[in-house]
């Protein structure tokens, strides 16, 4: 089991986030303690307010009082409605927090089911509850429960090999959003890239493709990713969907902090070895592009070319699933970067050339643009203001760059093209 503790300041944005989820039928409250709510038992936003209000209007000092928990059991755990609850209020209890006021809600929307807390770590009298201790508080309660519960530990290796394989996904038989979500998290959990055009890559195997938004709305800057799915050829087979739609593990912060552990791993530990042999090999062996992936294939390794409409490769990530490593040729030496491919393969028919191409030209300004993760890999990570609860810049984001996209459309007619 595991439980994060999220900060905010915020409360109307974490209730509205969880609201959400049950307006989509993708999550339930379970029970609240010291809120008001309707009779059916539901969530009534104006008497939750007022539920909270006593305690945050006590203290106006604390930046962020309001507290976002989600405690996760294993996958394989079997875990009632009743005993959520039971989890829950021992959790809150044990963490200080039980006379606090909070609400409970059961979320539905991964493979996995999970809950949600929402509360406030200031009390009635205005005095702020100690939280310097949380994390190994927090820690030493779940494997409590564990034991009380009789469930599965969730350790960090353990959690990585029980991961759940990525699957192809399959925008025709629906749930396109549940699809992307799990595939994205299991990516995102599972494999090591250093930098968002090799996440994209390595997404462009299940299906998907993902772009970053950001810029600065009302003095604030925001960062952030929208998902796609695509069809066989690249191409975008839906409307793109908000990262926090779906979960902070698909998001902007989780993929910051993934690409600073990659970089930092792939640094330490000789990845490029293994494939660096298998790929000198193929290149000796072939000129036949697809007889060359093939071959690289069977050792277990992926290459994504990206080519322009005249068929010039202009990047070349190889994709090492047994070591789950994603990184760009050239980082292996210049006799793996995309100059050299493009020379290998240049007898290729054209035929063979779009069998083989894994990316659209309409995609290429994606891959070219908002590169400063690969150069600032190991800057401070960025704290993304579209994953906190409050104003929703992500929307406001996507609407700029739709309407960008408007524009370019409109001058691309006029010119003629």
């Amino acid at each position: 089991m595991v439980a994060k503790i999220g900060k905010g300041s915020s409360l109307h944005g974490a209730l509205s986030y969880n609201q959400e989820k049950v307006k989509e039928e993708q999550a339930k409250v379970l029970f609240s303690n010291r809120v008001m709510m309707n009779r059916d038992g539901s969530v009534n936003m104006y008497l939750a307010h007022q539920s909270f209000a006593p305690y945050l209007d006590a203290n106006k000092n604390t930046e962020k009082p309001v507290l976002h928990i989600s405690i996760n059991p294993h996958p394989d755990d079997v875990v009632s409605d009743e005993m959520y609850s039971e989890i829950a209020q021992s959790y809150m209890q044990k963490m200080e927090l039980g006379d606090q006021p909070y609400i409970v809600y059961k979320h539905e929307d991964l493979d996995r089911q999970h809950i949600h807390i929402v509360t406030v770590n200031v009390d009635e009298n205005g005095k702020k509850i100690g939280d310097s201790n949380n994390f190994y508080q927090s820690k030493k309660i779940t494997r409590e429960l564990e034991k009380t519960y009789n469930l599965h530990t969730a350790e960090k290796k353990k959690q990585s090999e029980d991961l759940p394989t990525p699957k192809r996904v399959d925008y025709q038989s629906g749930d396109v959003k549940k699809q992307i979500a799990n595939t994205a998290k299991a990516l995102i959990k599972g494999y090591r890239f250093q930098s968002v055009n090799e996440y994209r890559a390595l997404l462009s195997l299940y299906g998907v493709t993902v772009e970053e938004v950001k810029g600065e709305a009302k003095g604030k800057s925001y960062n952030g990713l929208v998902y796609s799915a695509t069809d066989a050829n690249g191409e975008k087979v839906c409307n793109p969907i908000k990262a926090s739609a779906m979960s902070k593990s698909v998001g902007y912060d989780a993929l910051q902090s993934r690409l600073e552990y990659s970089a930092k791993y792939m640094k330490e530990n000789k990845v490029y070895d293994s494939p660096k042999l298998v790929a000198r090999s193929a290149i000796d062996n072939y000129t036949n592009k697809q007889n060359f992936l093939n071959d690289l294939a069977k050792n277990g390794i992926s290459l994504v070319f990206r080519e322009n409409a005249e068929g010039r490769i202009y990047g070349a990530t190889f994709i090492d699933h047994q070591n789950k490593t994603v990184f760009n040729g050239s980082k292996m030496g210049k006799e793996f970067s995309a100059n050299v491919f493009n020379e290998l393969f240049k007898n290729d028919s054209p035929n063979e050339r779009q069998a083989t191409t894994n990316y659209s030209d309409k995609q290429k300004d994606n891959f070219v643009e908002n590169t400063d993760y690969e150069n600032n890999q190991d800057s401070t990570l960025i704290p993304s203001l579209l994953e906190q609860h409050g104003v929703n810049y992500e929307d406001e984001a996507f609407a700029q760059r739709m309407e960008a996209e408007e524009k370019k459309r409109r001058r691309m007619k006029f010119r003629g093209f």
